[in-house]
């Protein structure tokens, strides 16, 4: 498993905590649609170099340890190719956790590599849905 710390280093939250946190209560609704408009809106941004509108998607937080757009684009160029050039992508289950919610995505890579990017979100103050962190391994591939 190849791990690069994006969750850890951007959001600070524990890669294993997050994977092994348990489900939330069973009425809690995860508007899964709106989280992959997010990521898919995000990866547009990445594919047309705009790294002001690929930056206005990560949390204040993010934003904020990041400080610029541009500095934000090349750390996600540089580590994150998989996402940031994906030939495919394909989404897979959201999930609450005790961390808050969660989206699979499933990616091949620019090299014809698959990749799992287990995606990770925070509400803001506004009520809005920002990405927190993404976590990237090798992956066999999509399963349903």
């Amino acid at each position: 498993m190849v791990r690069f710390n994006f969750l850890k280093s951007l959001a600070g939250l524990s890669v294993a905590g997050l994977l092994m946190a348990g489900s939330a209560a069973a009425d809690e609704t995860l508007d899964a649609s709106a989280f992959q408009g997010i990521i898919k809106d995000q990866m547009s941004a990445f594919a047309a170099g705009n790294a002001q509108a690929a930056f206005s998607f990560a949390t204040n937080s993010l934003q904020q340890k990041f400080q610029s757009p541009e500095i934000f684009m090349q750390m996600v160029k540089q580590g994150y190719q998989p996402v940031y050039r994906p030939q495919s992508v394909t989404f897979g289950q959201s999930k609450m956790t005790k961390l808050g919610p969660t989206q699979e995505v499933y990616v091949v890579g620019p090299k014809g590599k698959n990749w799992l990017a287990l995606y990770s979100f925070e509400q803001q103050e506004d009520g809005s849905w920002r990405i927190s962190g993404c976590y990237l391994t090798k992956s066999d591939g999509f399963a349903a």
